[in-house]
């Protein structure tokens, strides 16, 4: 009776776990790139226009930290930038920030870029382009302590094309840049030197000799000899 009885245990647990085992496998499914790029492109392209940091930064460090939404925190918290804080989760123990959504956590990781001055600086100095300055710009502020975060990050951007997002790249664009009349050309917000020399296919120190510039700085509305 007792061996008829652990049987009939054995096999309730068995088919018990037949059912159980697909349904939490499907219920961690994991995020592919494409699907994660899909879903939060919008939100990162919303964001660049209100604070003018690039689409491929938010959505390339996004992506980075949070492991293309596969993480821990990004499941349970939907923290998607690795910021610290309070959350109620009871799913979960960690010293990491829970949010609401998604986006919330996006419009946080904007807003600590807007107002560290460390970081501020950039929107001003890159605007929303030049996305490799920005990642070197950022890690220079202590976002991340790894030496290879850049390097990561700009992998990512690259991989997936995320600079296509950005209103401005550094891809060279011949055509935008020639549109200017003349041989001057007039600084818009986001241009670097080096960008513009990429364009124009010149080199900096030709620039800077043509307008005797002692540096790389440049203003907006400023017009240069090319």
């Amino acid at each position: 009776m007792n061996v008829e009885k652990n049987l009939r245990t054995v096999i309730a647990f068995v088919i018990a776990m037949a059912i159980f085992l697909p349904s939490l496998s499907y219920g961690q499914k994991r995020i592919t790139a494409e699907d994660y790029i899909e879903k939060h492109k919008d939100a990162a392209i919303r964001y660049m226009k209100e604070y003018g940091v690039p689409a491929s930064i938010i959505l390339g460090i996004a992506y980075h930290e949070s492991a293309g939404g596969n993480s821990k925190i990004a499941r349970y918290l939907n923290n998607h930038f690795g910021i610290k804080g309070e959350n109620s989760s009871t799913e979960i123990r960690s010293a990491y920030k829970g949010y609401d959504s998604v986006s919330d956590s996006y419009r946080d990781f904007v807003r600590l870029i807007e107002r560290r001055k460390q970081y501020n600086k950039l929107i001003d100095r890159y605007g929303p382009g030049n996305y490799k300055d920005w990642v070197y710009g950022i890690a220079r502020g202590g976002y991340a302590m790894s030496r290879t975060w850049p390097s990561q990050v700009i992998a990512i951007i690259n991989k997936y094309e995320l600079y296509e997002l950005d209103e401005y790249t550094n891809k060279p664009n011949v055509q935008t840049a020639q549109s200017d009349s003349g041989d001057n050309y007039k600084v818009r917000k986001g241009d670097t030197l080096s960008g513009i020399a990429k364009r124009y296919r010149v080199t900096v120190d030709e620039i800077k000799n043509k307008n005797g510039l002692t540096s790389s700085n440049l203003q907006v509305g400023q017009e240069l000899m090319l």
